[in-house]
């Protein structure tokens, strides 16, 4: 059994992208989809704290308020974005203004939709930090995947490119060079909740 690193590293921080409000699923927003009996936010939440990271911020929009009450979300940092609607980049501007106040050097950000994505994965793609100039990302069978760390460095150049659901994904393709790719097939499964075909993979 492969064991989950427990170490903290206080300025490296966990970002989870948590606002969508999941129209394929009828308008139920992700973050509260059942998972082991418990919002699948904090599940996300919780993968990210597992591997290390402190502080976890997460980012939420679609039905935030009936999120903060029902999501034991004690310990993180609750972020609304109330630009939700026009995509994941907003969300991840979000999350990067706010990290930008704690004077962390790295942010890792994950997808609240990825359950198969655990603490082990999470704790290979921290441990790739080496500076504020770190990118780096979870690979399955060589395929970049989340999640993906990012150096504080390239926060500015994000926030500037990340718009509608694209996230980081126009940076990164500029920077594909400078990225080192951590192989995590082996240990996760990189699959999406977005349709009620995926909704059985939560049972």
């Amino acid at each position: 059994m492969t064991r989950t690193p427990q170490t903290s590293h206080a300025d490296l921080a966990g970002l989870l992208l948590a606002a969508g409000g999941g129209s394929r699923l009828g308008g139920r927003p992700k973050a509260l989809l059942p998972y082991r009996g418990r919002p699948l936010v904090e599940h996300a939440a919780g993968v990210l704290r597992a591997a290390g990271c402190t502080p976890v911020h997460v980012v939420l929009g679609a039905q935030a308020a009936e999120v903060r009450e029902r999501a034991r979300l004690d310990g993180c940092v609750l972020v609304d974005n109330p630009d939700w609607p026009d995509g994941m980049g907003s969300s991840l501007r979000a999350g990067l203004r706010s990290l930008a106040r704690t004077g962390a050097r790295a942010a890792l950000v994950s997808l609240v939709d990825q359950p198969g994505i655990g603490p082990v994965a999470a704790a290979r793609v921290l441990a790739a930090f080496q500076d504020e100039h770190s990118l780096a990302s979870a690979a399955y069978d060589g395929v970049r995947g989340h999640p993906v760390l990012l150096g504080s460095a390239h926060w500015p150049g994000i926030a500037a490119t990340a718009t509608g659901d694209r996230g980081a994904r126009a940076y990164l393709r500029d920077h594909t060079a400078d990225i080192r790719l951590v192989e995590c097939g082996d240990v996760a499964e990189a699959y999406d909740i977005d349709t009620e075909a995926d909704l059985d993979r939560l049972r």
